[in-house]
């Protein structure tokens, strides 16, 4: 059996899937591998204390590590006795580097900043997921001073437009309904391919020539690089889904420089205007840093004003974390109890936001994409919950006909997970299967919401 454990992003989530499948084409058995993440110094101690659990649960199993943490301090792995090898971000992704795992070079770790190219990994499978992840770049070629990601990921590179149509296609026939669109730096999407096409232009050419795809998502993207192909899409394009996770990290203009990042606060404002303008039930996440060096309480209060003022409602926060080989951690650092307490407060302040938006959509109709445990998500990335077991509508099993109120939207497969919610009549009927993905579109009708999630009934 190989197990995967992933930290971080979701372009490690996928990644893993590719790892999974690399691994096993080796014919490796036996193993778990760890594809770790380098942003807080917190992920990488997280990371070792899980390779030590592992350890103790399987002793016999091969242990191999790899991701951004691995790529950037191949050494803090490879000096861990309970630890069998070490891959490079690059070479996880090659079958051959699971070859030879008894050899006695424990780390191959090449330099990211040779690899030019990204190609598509053609993965089948998502653990039981409903959402299809869909990388398109990899890497950054910009240099923010708190961000060790670009010397685990290498400068920036894109999949060509017609090898990410081929997938986008491949996966929708697989009997996904959504696929969310991933990489380091998506806006930066295009810069390296010729003809230099945009993000916006790649989206359009996915809803254009892939039909079938029902959701299209974007996983994050940095509000001042977003083209004008990509504004007339989220305005013109339904199927695009209205949810943007922003790389906004600060609401303070001076915090942003000292950060090198390249948009001002006015900016993220403008752009959640924007949007909002185009289509009004859209919503919006943001990546914040709570205690930057430097960072004084007036700075830290722009931050928070930043949620209201800009519609924010989905905060993944980030108390600051020094990582070795980077500016910012050269820079004034404060303490670490007050870096707590902004991530605290800004995490409350986050909490208000999202209870304030799950609250604004208590009586509309949306249309889930089920997930798992009676969960689904609308449009706009809200997590719901279903009041009561969902059964399937008409569906026939063998003549007969079962009470339903779910309907399949002409998809045949569903998850696992998911499966447990129905009979077992009927869940055969629907041909649930492991590895393929669920494309289960449920219209209901909002009719509570608590602090963390919506409660719908069928519509």
């Amino acid at each position: 059996m190989i197990e995967v454990v992933t930290f971080g992003c979701r372009l490690n989530a996928y990644e893993s899937e590719a790892v999974k499948a690399r691994a096993g084409e080796a014919g490796l058995e036996n193993a778990v591998i760890f594809n770790t993440c380098a942003v807080t110094a917190e992920a990488v101690r997280q990371s070792r204390q899980a390779i030590r659990k592992a350890r103790r649960e399987r002793p016999d199993a091969k242990i191999i590590v790899t991701g951004c943490a691995a790529q950037t301090e191949p050494q803090t792995y490879s000096d861990m006795r309970e630890v069998d090898a070490v891959l490079g971000n690059a070479e996880k992704l090659d079958t051959r580097s699971y070859f030879g795992l008894d050899d006695a070079v424990r780390v191959r770790v090449n330099d990211i900043m040779s690899v030019k190219e990204t190609a598509a990994q053609f993965v089948d499978s998502f653990d039981g997921r409903t959402r299809a992840f869909l990388e398109v770049q990899n890497g950054c070629d910009h240099r923010c001073t708190f961000c060790i990601i670009p010397y685990g990921r290498g400068n920036s590179r894109s999949v060509a437009m017609g090898a990410v149509v081929d997938e986008a296609r491949r996966l929708t026939e697989k009997g996904f309904a959504e696929v969310v669109l991933t990489g380091v730096d998506l806006t930066s999407y295009g810069a390296d391919l010729p003809g230099r096409p945009t993000l916006g232009q790649l989206v359009r050419k996915i809803l254009k020539l892939v039909p079938a795809v029902k959701r299209l998502r974007i996983s994050s993207i940095d509000s001042i690089e977003a083209d004008d192909a990509l504004m007339r899409t989220i305005a013109e394009e339904e199927r695009l889904m209205p949810h943007f996770h922003l790389s906004a990290q600060s609401g303070d203009d001076m915090i942003l420089k000292r950060m090198k990042r390249r948009h001002a606060r006015a900016d993220t404002i403008a752009f959640c205007d924007a949007v909002r303008r185009a289509r009004p039930e859209a919503s919006f996440g943001a990546d914040l840093i709570a205690g930057f060096p430097t960072e004084t309480e007036a700075m830290f209060e722009n931050s928070l004003k930043l949620v209201d003022d800009a519609g924010l409602s989905f905060l993944h926060v980030f108390p600051f974390s020094a990582r070795r080989g980077t500016p910012a951690a050269r820079m004034p650092q404060l303490d670490r109890a007050l870096v707590k307490d902004r991530a605290a407060r800004l995490r409350g302040r986050g909490n208000a936001a999202l209870a304030a938006r799950l609250a604004s959509l208590v009586g509309t109709a949306q249309t889930l994409l089920m997930e798992k445990d009676g969960m689904g998500r609308t449009p706009c990335f809200a997590p719901v919950r279903m009041e009561k077991p969902l059964m399937l509508r008409q569906a026939q099993h063998e003549g007969m006909h079962h009470p339903l109120t779910l309907s399949l939207s002409g998809f045949a497969k569903a998850t696992p997970d998911f499966m447990d919610l129905l009979s077992p009549a009927v869940a055969e009927s629907v041909g649930g299967s492991k590895g393929e993905g669920a494309a289960l579109l449920q219209s209901v009708r909002i009719t509570a919401a608590t602090p963390t999630h919506l409660i719908a009934d069928a519509a």
